[in-house]
Formats: structure tokens, C-alpha cells, sequence
């Protein structure tokens, strides 16, 4: 169960802090629900209280983990031989589970691709988003700006 205050990662959305809880009725239903802003979007979002786990919302990653996907970043190998199609799929499936680590593999290779050949539109989109989540935690693990962790990302990813 997250406290008020907590960061969170919730997949898809980004990162943000648990606001508050807050009991709701809903279709004549009484629940509590967490109340969490997300700052990269500025949408704040309910999710009832019971239910985190199937949203698959987490903590923030800690600052020991990032350094285990900085090592990622800068040293893991990028699988150029797959194609667009096998490349788009696993990205998509690493970008739903909400993990750091995948989230930045994403990044990663289709930053690494992208400085080599043009992205197509598709996976420039991805590219985006990927990124929008990946800086949105990062900053709030180093507790700096978003315009300070893309700045930080763009220094590591080569």
C-alpha cells in the first residue's frame, strides 16, 4: 500500500508522487482511491486502493538501480538485426511493463538506431514516450528538473 508522498511510477503514464487518499463513491460504491499527479502530463489520476498491483503502479526506482541502468545505457548491446516489425513488438511489450530497466533498453536502442538511420513514424513516437517516461523517473530519483535529465540522458546514451 503507497502513503501520501510516496513516488510511484504508474506504466504508460509516467512517474508522480500519491497526492492524497481520498474515500469516493462510485456507482453507489464507497472506495478509497489514490489521488497521484503526474507532472510530465499534468493529469492526475484516481486508482482505487486494492487495484495498484493489476495497474502495475511501483515506487520509483532507488538511486542503486540507477546505476545498474546506467551500466545498461551505456554499455548493453543493441540488437540491430531485428526488424522494424520484431523491434516495435518488444519495445511495446517492455514499455508495458512499467520496469525501469526495460523502459530504458527502449530508449537505449532506439536512440543508438536513431543517430545511425531516421526512425519511421511509428517508432519515433515510441521513442517519445519511452523517453518522457524514462526522464520523468529519472528525475525524480536525482531529484532534478526534466530539462535536467534529458540533458543527463543525452550526455550517457551514445
Amino acid at each position: 500500500m503507497f502513503q501520501v508522498g510516496d513516488y510511484i511510477v504508474y506504466p504508460m503514464q509516467g512517474a508522480g508522487v500519491v497526492e492524497a487518499i481520498e474515500e469516493k463513491e462510485v456507482l453507489g460504491e464507497k472506495r478509497n482511491y489514490y489521488v497521484i499527479r503526474i507532472p510530465s502530463t499534468k493529469m492526475r489520476v484516481m486508482i482505487p486502493v486494492g487495484k495498484e498491483k493489476k495497474a502495475r503502479i511501483r515506487l520509483v526506482s532507488d538511486s542503486p538501480t540507477l546505476e545498474k541502468v546506467l551500466n545498461i545505457i551505456q554499455h548493453g548491446q543493441t540488437d540491430s538485426t531485428l526488424s522494424m516489425k520484431e523491434r516495435y513488438k518488444i519495445n511495446s511489450e517492455k514499455l508495458r511493463t512499467g520496469n525501469f530497466k526495460d523502459g530504458a533498453e527502449v530508449v537505449r536502442d532506439l536512440m543508438r538506431i536513431n543517430s545511425n538511420k531516421a526512425l519511421n513514424q511509428s517508432e519515433k513516437q515510441m521513442l517519445e514516450t519511452a523517453r518522457k517516461f524514462f526522464i520523468s523517473e529519472l528525475g525524480l530519483i536525482k531529484g532534478i528538473s526534466e530539462n535536467q535529465a534529458m540533458d543527463w540522458l543525452k550526455d550517457k546514451v551514445v
